[in-house]
């Protein structure tokens, strides 16, 4: 009876000891925790993607809390989160316009044609790595749909040949930007559909060469343009996106039509 009285209150002295030293750690390592930062975490759409910049959204959630990141940081969540976050933070959330993925392409089967079989992994990550171009054309689209496989919101699909965006379904999460080998693709402001096509930047002759639907860096649509926003540099039209307003005179008079039509671009 003895040893049971002396066991029990020795295990009773034991747990008194380690309570006490929990509650000891616990107060000296003890971290507040900002009551906004799980109200931010609250409201961001946890695709943790890192199109913010940051791992993932408990990373973006805790650097606007501290100030160190803008309440409209998130891309996929747009002007409708950053306007939460606003009012969790006490601030201002002048939202930047909703950016959306787009595919610098427009070398379909119908207009450019395969130069040899590619056998191997089905990935264009590794295809461009064996050095072989499936195409004519050295900077078009490899078709095997890497960009779609990383899509989160299945927002790509691969059409005769070429990636084509959703934009409907289109989150702006940048994954298929870092994962296209030949860099065709980028994310563009929602409300400009003004977009060359093309990323090929040889000359003209070339270009007609191996794709009936290239820029041929004329600079038609540079002239045509009264508001500065399409320059030709390196054989290939780009669009300023700040200046352009959409007037499509650009797009009218490109003679590839590799200038897309706004009304062209499928939501």
């Amino acid at each position: 009876m003895q040893i049971i009285i002396v066991t029990t209150i020795v295990i009773a002295l034991v747990g008194v000891i380690v309570g006490a030293g929990l509650v000891y750690t616990g107060n000296k390592f003890h971290v507040e925790v900002d009551e906004r930062e799980a109200a931010v975490r609250e409201v961001l759409p946890g695709n943790n993607c890192g199109a913010c910049g940051f791992a993932g959204c408990d990373a973006m959630a805790a650097a606007i809390a501290k100030g160190e990141a803008p309440v409209n940081g998130c891309p996929v969540g747009g002007a409708p989160v950053a306007k939460q976050i606003g009012e969790i933070m006490g601030t201002s959330a002048d939202a930047a316009e909703r950016r959306v993925a787009f595919v610098r392409c427009k070398g379909s089967c119908e207009v450019t044609h395969n130069q040899g079989n590619y056998i191997g992994i089905n990935d264009c990550r590794a295809a461009a790595l064996s050095g072989i171009n499936v195409t004519e054309c050295d900077y078009g689209c490899m078709g095997f749909g890497t960009c779609a496989q990383v899509c989160p919101q299945d927002a790509i699909n691969v059409v005769d040949g070429v990636a084509v965006v959703n934009r409907a379904r289109c989150v702006g999460c940048g994954l298929c930007v870092k994962a296209c080998p030949k860099h065709l693709i980028e994310l563009v402001p929602e409300s400009k559909r003004v977009i060359v096509q093309c990323s090929n930047r040889d000359k003209g002759p070339m270009v007609k060469k191996v794709c009936k639907a290239g820029c041929i860096g004329c600079g038609i649509c540079q002239k045509q343009c009264a508001f500065d926003a399409i320059h030709v540099a390196d054989n290939l039209a780009a669009v300023n996106y700040e200046n352009c307003v959409q007037c499509g005179r650009c797009v009218s008079k490109c003679p590839a039509k590799v200038i897309t039509e706004p009304e062209s671009v499928s939501d």
